[in-house]
């Protein structure tokens, strides 16, 4: 029997008129994904020129574009700051809708991506996968201007959407993007999104890989976890990562309710002035590490995959401490890209001491470790490292050593860095 109900819905013109603008917005965050990774290469090559002419700029240039980077970001773009993350997942939860737009709009969209590459062109240790997210439900968001969503699980099933297609498209990881909406953004909305999420990854991928084309950016890792001792390397790699994610991530949410005393009193006064003087402290951090902890760190994760150690000794914790840094100043710019690195330096380091297990394999292990004590949500994480690798050999090993560092993180501190923070924007927002 013909349901001519549902027939009548799939012929509507309205019906028909919102899949359109869905899709349009899905291939705009697509498109403005793989402009903003460009234009991150870009920063990132940008500040290497710059070493190159004399490694000392690094001290004039990173504490002068960091307190730019603050003074913008609080002047022309309030809400840009820090990953990108937290401010969507806030917006799923503020009870007034009126507010969102201080969370999720062009305007900030526009300076995330802008200040995020002013920051990589300072050398900042940020990334821009956070940020992308942010971007994209800004994106979705502001197809309420176009089309008669009203409802407020409309709306968060845009901003859903939206966050999903950004993390697919920055990290060309479709399956990535719909387990990061269920597994993060969805804690703070319940409905069934599902079709709107698998449909914009979808589109935002294919107009991702339209312009930078079937990458992946580690390259095809073809590694193993060796023998059934081998698995010693998943404990001792989700135990050191968890404790490290985890204490980044208690470091991360210390900070964000406020340092006390004098200099708790001139940071929250001199916002610019501390930024300038972060910029200085990893100014020093990346002339004693070698000038390795500069930037996004997929050159020097690279890198380490290809020749272990060599040249990389203390790298996972210069690297730790430039990444805790640049999010403490204040500057827009997200913790994937460097918290992958930050893993690949700890790996490396394990791995002198795990001889029985292929390097590359503890490398990798690290990096899923140390990414899931950060963020705390094990399947993303050991998605996004598989995907990035093109690695299925070692899924399990990925999968355990995800869940240990989960577990010990939890240990360390036992709220979420992103439910934490976003909290504390919900807070902020409902005093204003």
């Amino acid at each position: 029997m013909i349901d001519f109900a549902h027939l009548k819905n799939l012929l509507s013109p309205r019906e028909w008129w919102l899949r359109l603008v869905f899709w349009g917005g899905a291939v705009a965050v697509g498109v403005t994904a793989a402009l903003f990774a460009l234009g991150a290469q870009l920063g990132n090559q940008c500040f290497h020129w710059i070493l190159s002419i004399s490694p000392w700029l690094a001290f004039v240039v990173m504490p002068a574009g960091l307190a730019l980077s603050a003074w913008l970001s609080m002047r022309f773009f309030a809400g840009s700051q820090g990953s990108g993350i937290p401010q969507t997942i806030a917006a799923l939860q503020l009870p007034n809708q009126e507010q969102l737009g201080g969370l999720l709009s062009l305007r900030i969209a526009a300076g995330k991506i802008a200040l995020t590459i002013l920051g990589l062109c300072c050398g900042a240790s940020v990334g821009r996968e956070g940020p992308t997210v942010q971007v994209g439900a800004s994106i979705m968001y502001s197809l309420r201007r176009f089309s008669p969503f009203k409802y407020r699980d409309q709306f968060g099933g845009l901003i859903v959407a939206g966050g999903a297609a950004g993390v697919a498209a920055a990290f060309n990881t479709p399956l990535a993007g719909i387990v990061f909406a269920i597994e993060e953004l969805s804690r703070s909305f319940e409905h069934r999104t599902n079709g709107l999420i698998l449909t914009a990854v979808i589109f935002a991928g294919l107009a991702a890989h339209a312009i930078l084309g079937n990458y992946t950016y580690f390259g095809m890792t073809s590694t193993s976890l060796g023998s059934g001792v081998g698995w010693l390397a998943v404990i001792a790699c989700g135990v050191t990562g968890g404790l490290s994610g985890g204490l980044f991530s208690r470091l991360l949410i210390g900070a964000s309710d406020g340092w006390g005393g004098t200099i708790g009193r001139w940071t929250r006064s001199h916002p610019v002035a501390f930024a300038a003087l972060c910029g200085i402290v990893l100014a020093g951090l990346g002339a004693l590490s070698g000038h390795r902890t500069y930037g996004t760190g997929y050159d020097e994760v690279r890198d380490i995959l290809a020749h272990g150690d060599a040249g990389y000794q203390g790298y996972g914790l210069y690297k730790f401490l430039a990444t805790l840094i640049s999010y403490l100043s204040g500057i827009p710019g997200g913790i994937f890209a460097p918290s992958l690195a930050v893993g690949a330096g700890l790996g490396a380091s394990l791995a002198q001491f795990i001889s029985f297990v292929p390097v590359n394999t503890v490398i990798i292990l690290g990096m899923v470790a140390h990414f899931s004590g950060v963020t705390q949500a094990p399947l993303t994480t050991f998605i996004i490292v598989m995907e990035m690798t093109d690695n299925h050999s070692i899924v399990l090993p990925l999968m355990a050593t995800a869940l240990i560092a989960h577990g010990i993180s939890r240990i360390v501190c036992p709220e979420s860095l992103y439910q934490a923070l976003a909290a504390r924007f919900v807070r902020r927002m409902a005093q204003q």
